[in-house]
């Protein structure tokens, strides 16, 4: 009898979750996000406010105005960057 595609509950979420994702790399540090994610959707994933960052995708500067309908890809490399007023 061949064994079963996945052996306990756990791993077929884990499958599920992976099958669903896609790998990116955001200021160096790998991670999965949701498939047909944006950048806006990645950076309210993240909890940051996007009048205060900028976001380069693949050494291209994201327009603020372009957020909503930049899709990730896999294996895309972002950099944001944050800023922080002070005086």
């Amino acid at each position: 009898m061949p064994p079963a595609p996945f052996p306990n509950r756990a791993a077929r979420a884990t499958f599920r979750r992976m099958a669903e994702s896609i790998q990116i790399t955001i200021n160096g540090e790998t991670r999965l996000i949701q498939t047909r994610a944006t950048v806006a959707d990645l950076l309210a994933v993240l909890s940051l406010d996007t009048r205060k960052v900028a976001v380069e995708r693949n050494l291209e500067i994201v327009p603020r105005s372009a957020y909503a309908a930049t899709a990730l890809a896999q294996g895309d490399t972002l950099e944001i960057v944050h800023f922080i007023g002070g005086g």
